[in-house]
Parts: structure tokens; sequence; C-alpha cells
């Protein structure tokens, strides 16, 4: 018995998600035996079903669940940015009205980033796929990854491969990607476990303030969950303009 074919077009920043040996191809080709659905068809070409906003056959825009026919030629979409597809079939649930992450174990030093410019990241570098997945679902949060194959999984929802391996490459496509700059609150949260900073009297944290510190600066705010304290020193300074150049950056990309 010969097997059925189906062909496949990935468009614009889906075809870097193939297999090297195929990104010069301009159609796919998908052998397969009886009934296999259009996202298991997807996902064996390495495109994670969550970076697919429209799959269109023919003419007609269809689901995940679309069961393939001999000959289907399959047009593959991803997230738009400026088209409005609402007439049409949208894959993915909505977008998470306030936008908050969860990284996973390679991605430590854009957490830091991320953290510094107030968004809700978590991060541990000792996180397993399962915990990623279970905590993204129960607290609505992106799985942000350099490993499509946790993006894969049928019950995630929301989450995206990063094509940039440059941690600040990684946060300027980030802040892009999903729109974020009406959501950045710099140094707003700890840096090193994501917490909420609340202001804290001097006389509080004094004896844990070298004598410099102490006598340059007066303002201090204190991280509810691990203890640490912060202060606008040249450190501040630093970051502050480390994080500026960044968000002018991504800006400028738009």
């Amino acid at each position: 018995m010969e097997p059925a074919e189906a062909r496949f077009r990935f468009y614009a920043e889906l075809n870097d998600l193939l297999p090297a040996r195929k990104r010069k191809e301009r159609v796919q080709v998908y052998r397969f035996y009886g009934r296999n659905t259009v996202k298991d068809a997807i996902e064996s070409f390495d495109v994670p079903h969550t970076q697919v906003d429209l799959i269109v056959v023919g003419q007609q825009s269809v689901t995940f669940d679309y069961i393939l026919r001999p000959d289907d030629y399959i047009s593959v979409y991803p997230v738009f940015e400026s088209l409005d597809i609402s007439p049409v079939t949208h894959l993915r649930p909505a977008p998470l009205r306030h936008p908050a992450f969860i990284l996973d174990v390679h991605l430590g030093k854009l957490a830091r980033l991320m953290r510094m410019a107030g968004l809700d990241t978590l991060y541990r570098n000792d996180y397993k796929d399962a915990e990623i997945i279970q905590t993204a679902r129960g607290e609505k949060r992106i799985i942000l990854t350099r490993d499509k194959g946790i993006l894969k999984h049928k019950v995630v929802t929301h989450g995206y491969w990063l094509h940039a391996t440059d941690p600040e490459k990684q946060f300027v496509e980030v802040l892009k990607r999903f729109d974020l700059f009406h959501e950045l609150k710099p140094f707003t949260r700890c840096i090193y476990c994501n917490t909420l900073l609340v202001p804290v009297e001097k006389h509080l944290i004094e004896n844990r303030l070298q004598e410099g510190t102490r006598k340059c600066f007066e303002e201090f705010k204190q991280c509810p969950g691990c203890g640490r304290i912060y202060w606008r020193g040249s450190h501040y300074e630093r970051m502050k303009q480390r994080l500026e150049d960044l968000i002018r950056q991504a800006q400028k990309e738009e």
C-alpha cells in the first residue's frame, strides 16, 4: 500500500524551526497512512503547535484536529503581529491579559534581564519539563524556551521558542513578540527571586550595610522573599542604562 501525500508550506519565521536540511525547500512533503491530524504533521517537521496561528487548507482555515486528506496543500502561518485574523480560525487561546512567564533552565541571564525590567518571570536552574508545564498551566504563564520539545506537549497553550541565543537579543525579541512596552516597571522586582520589592526604613537594615553605603544613601528597598536589599548606587545606574538601551533597540526594530 502506497502512502498518501500532503504538501505543507511554512511561512516567515516558521522556516527557522524546520530541520536545517529542509529550510531550502519551498514545499515540504508529508507522507502518511490512515488518519493523521494536521497538528501531528506540523510537529513532525519540528514546528511546535504553540508557534502556529493560522492553518489554511485550500482557502479554508482549519483547526489542529483537521484530518489530512491525500493531496492536501496546507499553508501554515506564524503569529500575526499587526494583521487582524479574528474573522478566521484562531488556533491558540487569547493572549493572557497580564503576561507572566516561566523560563527553562538555560535562560538564567534572560530571566535576570526580564526581572530587572519588572516582568513577572519564574526561573530556576533545576526545573524539570513537567514542573514548567504544570506551573505554566496552573498560574497562566507563558513558557519561554530554546527547547522545541516542551512546546509540543498537547497541554501547553502559551509558549514561545526563542530564535536568538544571546540573552540581550532574547530580551529584545521577547519585548517585541509580546508587545511588552506598556508592561515594563523597571527595578520593582528582585532579580534573584522575582518577588516584588517593598520600601524599607534605613534603620531597620542599617546593620547589614557597608559603611560607604550607610553614609551615601538614604532610600532602600527590600525583597520580602529572600531579604536582599537594593539601593540606587553605581550598579543601579549601569543596569538602568543597559536596560534603557535594550528597550530603545526593541522599539526601533518595531
